[in-house]
């Protein structure tokens, strides 16, 4: 019998030590690495890779999440590698869109990208109001938007770009015009062709000095050159009434804006090998002092820098062609983030970009990167950055902004068109005919396939 009742205490004390134990482990056993939040951002930005980096360390100390930042290079390698991983499945928690506005609408209505509009909306601080207008403008989507996307706000700006002129003024001295004021009409442009000509006869240099360089052997910035003309020449309603078909590509207006890149050519503005150049190319160019203009973006500040401390150089509108419409420049988000709308993680994704905006970062990514804060408390606190890339945003616009938007195909023939009218292979009359052309094929092409839906 006293066996029985001490076999019985004997259970019950080892059952307690048991628990007891049970209760000491569970107590002090360190969180399994699975529950420790990751955040997984890719990125393009090779200039922003370290920034981000502290960025994400800052992060981790502040809230115990930790931010992988996966940068791949060049920008058309990180396009491909999204859009592998769409169709794959695998995007990660945070990532961008390099393309145009029907690319960024194709991802949201895959369901690959989450709509910020409710969180960009809430409470008293709204999110939206930190931003410029322009910077906000191509993340979102209107109620008259033509790509079938809910309206709303689907991406978050990190940075502002507008794309201008830059004159060398070292090199202006020495051409005896003055460093402090840069043209302001188109035939005040042309004329400086004529004394950088004249320059280089009398051979007062090893190299030859070059005029215009920019990137146009990649099309999209020989489209943002004529675009910003055409909406000089014409008015933006006539840009956006061609884009609908109502205004052919061989009126006069349009003639008119492919014809400035011939007067370029024929003054001698336009530097050797232009039309096969990136701009890669053409930064080394101008950093090297060896041209008087440059036709590139805000982000060359950071560029130049690193290439050439010293260089010294002013920043302006493109000069005007006609004073009946004001002058227009590519301006707006520089770079944005999207939430994957599949991430486990899409609320500390959203977090995340709402910090990653927020003043402070906006100020230390501006300082550490020389590039335009989306943030508006911020524009001006890096001083290092030339003020009239910012005051171009006065006069900003870009395609993937608007509601509507021109056939791919139509726009390289275009772009290609152009660079044929610079080599003096073609008129300024031929490339409107052939753009004309297959504008037409592509309206009958979307009217047909409108037909077969319905």
């Amino acid at each position: 019998m006293k066996f029985k009742y001490f076999l019985k205490f004997y259970i019950i004390i080892l059952f307690f030590l048991f628990c007891l134990f049970n209760l000491i482990s569970c107590t002090f056993q360190p969180a399994p690495k699975s529950q420790i939040i990751t955040l997984t951002v890719w990125h393009w930005m090779t200039d922003r890779q370290s920034a981000f980096l502290e960025l994400a360390k800052r992060y981790f100390n502040l809230t115990g999440i930790k931010v992988n930042f996966e940068l791949y290079a060049p920008s058309e390698v990180y396009a491909q590698k999204v859009r592998a991983a769409a169709q794959g499945g695998n995007l990660p928690d945070i990532f961008g869109i390099l393309g145009e506005k029907k690319d960024f609408a194709s991802f949201i209505k895959a369901g690959y990208i989450l709509d910020l509009s409710q969180y960009m909306e809430a409470n008293s601080r709204q999110w939206r109001n930190w931003f410029f207008p322009e910077a906000l403008a191509v993340n979102e989507f209107s109620p008259t938007n033509n790509y079938g996307v809910k309206p709303g706000i689907y991406g978050v700006p990190i940075d502002l770009t507008t794309i201008q002129m830059i004159y060398n003024k070292d090199l202006f001295k020495e051409l005896g015009l003055d460093p402090e004021n840069p043209p302001k009409d188109f035939g005040e442009f042309l004329e400086i062709g004529k004394k950088i000509s004249n320059f280089n006869n009398l051979k007062r240099k090893q190299f030859k000095l070059q005029g215009l360089v920019s990137g146009w052997g990649e099309l999209w910035l020989i489209d943002c050159f004529a675009n910003n003309y055409a909406i000089n020449i014409m008015g933006k309603d006539k840009v956006f009434a061609t884009i609908r078909g109502e205004v052919p590509y061989t009126d006069p207006d349009w003639i008119k804006v492919l014809s400035l890149f011939k007067e370029m050519r024929d003054a001698g503005i336009l530097a050797d090998g232009i039309v096969t150049m990136v701009n890669k190319t053409a930064e080394q160019i101008f950093a090297s002092g060896k041209a008087v203009f440059a036709f590139n973006g805000s982000w060359c500040v950071n560029v130049y820098k690193g290439m050439n401390p010293n260089l010294n150089y002013g920043v302006f509108l493109p000069p005007k062609v006609s004073k009946a419409y004001p002058m227009a420049v590519w301006g707006g988000a520089g770079s944005s983030f999207m939430v994957n709308a599949r991430s486990k993680f899409k609320e500390e994704a959203v977090k995340f970009l709402r910090w990653l905006s927020d003043e402070e970062q906006q100020n230390y990514l501006s300082s550490a990167t020389n590039n335009l804060p989306a943030n508006k408390k911020s524009v001006f606190y890096n001083l290092e950055i030339n003020p009239e890339f910012a005051q171009g945003l006065n006069y900003a616009t870009h395609p993937n902004a608007w509601d509507i938007a021109e056939f791919s195909l139509v726009i390289e023939t275009l772009d290609k068109g152009i660079q044929s009218i610079i080599l003096g292979e073609k008129t300024p009359e031929q490339v409107a005919t052939e753009t004309q052309m297959v504008k037409e094929r592509e309206l009958a092409r979307k009217l047909k396939l409108l037909i077969k839906k319905e």
